[in-house]
């Protein structure tokens, strides 16, 4: 890399760190003609293509500004926002293209924007899927609604088995009444004897 002071032609690199959780490099240099050192940002390519054909580069503000627009009056904060922002870019990343549709960006902002906030969601989704009409909007209400509905039956369906894994006692443990539950001719000896009649 070129020397920004003298310009010249090559560059020694004397330090290298990672930054932004691994998604960059960040490496200092020393320019062997001039003797300065300088610091560079190395990061993977990931450039957008727009509908219109145009391309830029990926950026995480951009995310953050087209979400913030459909969080506005709710609870969501700016780590909120800049967190989401890292879950979509970590996953247009996992595909492995250098290049990625715009369409498959909203695609990645809807799932963890769901997680974050569902009025947000349904906000963004419908400028995102050009909602057109009230039905659309009471299908994607009744989406989330089924969804919590499968979730909560879910909960509930593990409960009794819990339940009733908590109060089966374990061969060879004491009973809530004394006796032992582990099998033998001496727990079946006690089970026949006759209980005594408390003392009055």
């Amino acid at each position: 890399m070129h020397c920004p002071y003298c310009r010249h032609a090559d560059s020694r690199v004397i330090d290298s760190r990672t930054a932004e959780d691994g998604a960059s490099i960040r490496r200092r240099r020393q320019c062997p003609s001039c003797g300065r050192r300088f610091t560079t940002l190395e990061t993977s390519s990931l450039t957008v293509v727009k509908r219109s054909g145009a391309s830029e580069p990926f950026s995480r503000d951009k995310v953050v500004a087209g979400v913030r627009k459909a969080c506005q009056g709710r609870p969501v904060s700016d780590d909120d926002l800049a967190l989401l922002a890292q879950q979509v870019e970590e996953a247009v990343r996992a595909s492995g293209a250098a290049q990625i549709d715009a369409h498959e960006i909203g695609l990645a902002i809807l799932g963890p924007l769901r997680q974050l906030d569902e009025v947000a969601y349904l906000r963004f989704a419908s400028v995102y899927s050009s909602f057109s009409s009230l039905e659309d909007f009471e299908a994607a209400i009744a989406t989330l609604r089924a969804e919590h509905t499968a979730a909560r039956a879910a909960g509930e369906d593990a409960e009794p088995g819990a339940a009733s894994s908590a109060t089966t006692a374990p061969a060879g443990t004491a009973s809530p009444t004394g006796a032992e539950t582990g099998t033998g001719s001496a727990s079946l000896g006690a089970a026949e004897e006759p209980a005594q009649a408390p003392a009055h």
